[in-house]
């Protein structure tokens, strides 16, 4: 009888709290989910464009969709939580130029450590990075929770 009790009663306090969370519910960085018409869209604040990667489950494989991107330095890159979550963004320090670690910590808000963003719980949340100031070359890049399942990718900045 006195399970029974318990399991009714935690049943009665898992529906209370179950049911859709409300756009309130998410953080700053998260946003709904906008079409990609071109991976080079409207320009960013800081005159550059606005490209999107997707994070994503495509069968059993977790991957950056896509993979790899060039930009111009002052484009911003949103990284968008599509499937598989929850997935984030990090930068290996020895795989991106020389003074673009300052630059990214400046615009990555958020971080989990220095140049790993926060976890996206929610699907379609977006995380920004702007790569206004940024040196040329390449930046590596890898989703924390995934990288053993091979999920990184290269952003090249010209």
């Amino acid at each position: 009888m006195r399970v029974t009790s318990m399991v009714a009663g935690l049943a009665i306090v898992l529906a209370a709290c179950g049911g859709e969370k409300k756009a309130e519910d998410q953080s700053t960085t998260a946003t709904p989910e906008q079409p990609a018409a071109a991976p080079a869209a409207a320009p960013a604040a800081g005159g550059g464009a606005t490209h999107d990667v997707s994070m994503v489950l495509e069968g059993s494989t977790y991957k950056f969709d896509p993979a790899e991107l060039t930009i111009k330095a002052g484009d911003v890159v949103n990284f968008h939580n599509k499937s598989g979550g929850p997935h984030n963004v990090s930068f290996w320090a020895d795989s991106i130029p020389k003074g673009a670690a300052d630059v990214l910590k400046g615009s990555m808000p958020d971080q989990m450590a220095p140049l790993e963003g926060p976890l996206l719980t929610e699907q379609d949340a977006i995380y920004k990075v702007s790569f206004a100031g940024a040196p040329a070359g390449d930046y590596k890049f890898y989703c924390l929770p995934h990288l053993a399942l091979g999920m990184h990718g290269k952003i090249s900045v010209q």
